[in-house]
């Protein structure tokens, strides 16, 4: 095999996964798992990734199972909860849930991170992502029950634990140390009695 051809079909399996989403969200969009479906979705992610050339993805090329899993169970309970709270707050007719505005700047500078935190923060009930500074690496949300800066700040700790978690399961061995790195030294400051408090307090 020539060097070119080699490099196209590493090319082709390191997107694949992406066409496969996309298939799958096609299916999902029709609410459909049938054989038509299946081939209309193939046809439509052809279409999508020949006409619309974005730039590829670049993947980090590890998965860890094991936080893998972690992560969808801690998610869909906090989509349980998430629910539950929401509705207890929308129920509560002593006081307003109050609302606010918060910006998360994030700590791992990769776009598909990124991606997938905000995806998250918005798939859990009480907060949706409004805007993204990509070159700050900063998402910004409304969100639901916030009353002070402290509920802010609490805020800002379950996103960036979140950004934890996917790092985890899915980032880079060099992403996952440098994530260390500024965990420790967010918990160097904090016992210096730092304003900051310990972000993403999520053990790593």
């Amino acid at each position: 095999m020539s060097p070119s051809r080699r490099s196209q079909v590493r090319f082709f399996l390191h997107q694949l996964p992406f066409f496969i989403i996309l298939v799958a969200l096609w299916m999902l969009l029709w609410g459909q798992l049938t054989w038509l479906a299946l081939i209309t979705g193939l046809a439509a992610a052809v279409f999508v990734t020949r006409v619309f050339r974005l730039p590829p993805v670049d993947l980090s090329g590890r998965l860890n199972i094991w936080y893998g899993f972690v992560f969808v169970v801690t998610f869909l309970g906090a989509v349980v909860r998430g629910s539950l709270v929401v509705a207890w707050q929308v129920l509560d007719f002593r006081r307003a849930p109050g609302a606010a505005i918060i910006a998360v700047p994030l700590r791992v500078d990769d776009d598909v991170i990124m991606a997938h935190t905000a995806v998250t923060a918005s798939l859990i009930p009480g907060s949706l992502i409004v805007d993204v500074d990509r070159e700050g690496r900063t998402l910004f949300l409304h969100t639901i029950g916030i009353r002070s800066d402290e509920d802010a700040e609490h805020q800002r700790r379950v996103v960036l634990g979140w950004e934890a978690r996917i790092t985890r399961a899915v980032g880079s061995r060099a992403q996952l140390a440098d994530l260390r790195r500024q965990i420790a030294e967010a918990d160097d400051h904090a016992h210096l009695g730092a304003a900051s408090p310990r972000d993403g307090r999520t053990p790593l």
